[in-house]
């Protein structure tokens, strides 16, 4: 059983930047396939980017690419967020998410990921 915590969320000005973290325990993160995702009030769940196991950057969000970086240490069980020039459109609960690697899943919605953080508030003012 592996189970997520993210940190790092918070308050912060339009064009400034958050480094989320999302530390795994219970079980090591290698063999999964990492995501995040958000979701804003009243709006879906949105996959905003993925990484395999070996840090191949599967898949970004449209809207963020040139701006957010996601990547994973998995000596230290952790997934990063970079996150610059923030929008206020940013704005939104930020999951981190694990799929098995071998499984059947989707980097745009959640679907198929397995476990899931709590997630943390990212607020960008204008």
């Amino acid at each position: 059983q592996v189970q997520l915590v993210e940190s790092g969320g918070g308050l912060v000005q339009a064009g400034g930047s958050l480094r989320l973290s999302c530390t795994g325990s219970g079980s090591t993160l290698d063999d999964y396939t990492l995501g995040w995702f958000r979701q804003a009030p009243g709006k879906q769940r949105e996959g905003v980017s993925c990484i395999t196991r070996t840090s191949f950057r599967l898949w970004n969000l449209a809207s963020v690419k040139g701006r957010f970086t996601i990547s994973r240490d998995n000596a230290k069980n952790t997934l990063y967020l970079q996150m610059n020039s923030l929008k206020p459109e940013d704005t939104a609960m930020y999951y981190c998410a694990a799929a098995s690697s071998g499984g059947d899943y989707s980097c745009s919605g959640g679907v198929g990921f397995d476990y899931w953080g709590q997630g943390t508030q990212v607020t960008v003012s204008s």
